[in-house]
């Protein structure tokens, strides 16, 4: 892999192959130009070189940019080896709606008399945390953005806290930290209750004043936890939340040494979701592009080992996130290459194995590889 000196590199040009930061967070892919911005940056950031197998291209060629078309075979257990693949995904899913109208249920709870148990709260965090130990790929293809209906809070906090597991199961947290990073990420927003809805669902810029009030809501979550008894690390971790490791986050403005490691968990957990989901200011990223701004923001905003732990556990197209393939054929990201997050597990669509399991292939560099994420309009004709 050679270096390339970043002010060399001409705003607009496409690599041929990816381009990476150290060697292993990826920058760009071959679909994608190396912007003005990235550029930019990059140089804001101090990094002065990027390392890449590619060459430069003013314009993006499918043929310089794919390697060979031809499928590699799955590797061992990468094919689908159960009958009831449909009806796990089915009893996940199933779950993961139980889960949204729990938090729903503890919000109004708390909201209309106060009731906070923490007891009882661990025990939920303790059966979600086994349900994403087991079935970690399922639930991870279960998370669904908030419906108009419903309260893009609870849903946040829901699609929040499964990550924030996931990452914390890859950090190997053991399972008593487990329990309490689960539960500081189902309760980091519980401080948003106190305020008036039509402020975090506005589609407004905020006043000065609003905007006062929105940054309160980590205080205020911690004031609601501390009251309730909860352990003091769970309480900090909930304080900590939209802290940065460069300081500019708030509400103390605290720098990386000094921030909790599950408080850099839920910012990134938190932050990806919010990147993933619609709000009533903005349009949904797709994984692939949320993942990328994360990236982006690697040793600026948030920690390397969590951003890397995330990105280990979702791969660079997370699981879910529908793909079109090098060999013209679409499918949906169902499990990560634990050895390299670029190359992910997919299953092709309406297409099955002779004994009549869905399809799965291992990405790889060599074979058929990722070239884009579906668009939107392209969805739902992949899903019939």
């Amino acid at each position: 892999m050679e270096s390339m000196v970043i002010k060399n590199i001409p705003a607009g040009y496409y690599f041929t192959k990816p381009t990476y930061l150290d060697g292993q967070f990826i920058l760009t892919t071959p679909e994608i130009p190396f912007k003005q911005e990235l550029i930019q940056a990059l140089l804001d950031w101090e990094f002065r070189e990027i390392y890449t197998e590619g060459e430069l291209r003013p314009e993006y060629s499918a043929e310089t940019g794919s390697a060979s078309t031809q499928e590699a075979p799955a590797k061992e257990g990468a094919e689908e080896t159960e009958e009831d693949d449909k009806k796990e995904l089915n009893r996940t899913s199933d779950y993961y709606h139980h889960l949204i109208q729990y938090v729903e249920n503890l919000f109004v709870r708390y909201a209309t008399k106060k009731e906070l148990s923490a007891k009882e709260i661990a025990e939920k965090v303790k059966e979600l945390c086994e349900i994403v130990r087991q079935q970690r790929r399922f639930i991870l293809r279960s998370l669904k953005p908030a419906e108009k209906q419903q309260n893009f809070l609870v849903v946040h906090t829901v699609n929040s806290t499964i990550i924030a597991i996931v990452i914390g199961l890859y950090l190997k947290l053991p399972n008593h930290r487990l329990i309490e990073l689960g539960t500081a990420a189902l309760l980091h927003e519980i401080g948003m209750l106190k305020l008036p809805p039509q402020l975090y669902m506005a589609n407004r810029p905020l006043t000065v004043q609003e905007r006062k009030a929105i940054l309160s809501h980590p205080i205020l979550s911690y004031n609601i936890l501390k009251a309730a008894d909860f352990p003091l690390n769970i309480c900090v971790a909930v304080l900590e939340h939209h802290e940065r490791e460069n300081g500019e986050g708030y509400p103390q403005k605290l720098t990386a040494e000094r921030i909790s490691l599950y408080a850099k968990i839920i910012a990134v957990a938190c932050s990806y979701e919010a990147l993933t989901a619609p709000r009533p200011y903005k349009d949904a990223k797709n994984g692939y592009a949320g993942m990328i701004d994360l990236l982006k923001n690697v040793g600026k905003q948030y920690d390397d080992t969590v951003v890397r732990a995330l990105v280990y556990s979702l791969s660079i197209y997370p699981i879910g996130l529908y793909v079109l393939l090098s060999n013209g054929k679409r499918g949906q990201v169902v499990d990560v290459n634990p050895e390299n997050p670029r190359f992910p597990v997919v299953q092709i669509l309406g297409e099955q194995t002779p004994d009549g399991k869905n399809k799965v292939i291992e990405t790889s560099q060599e074979g058929v590889h990722v070239l884009r994420p579906l668009v939107k309009e392209e969805i739902p004709l992949a899903t019939e």
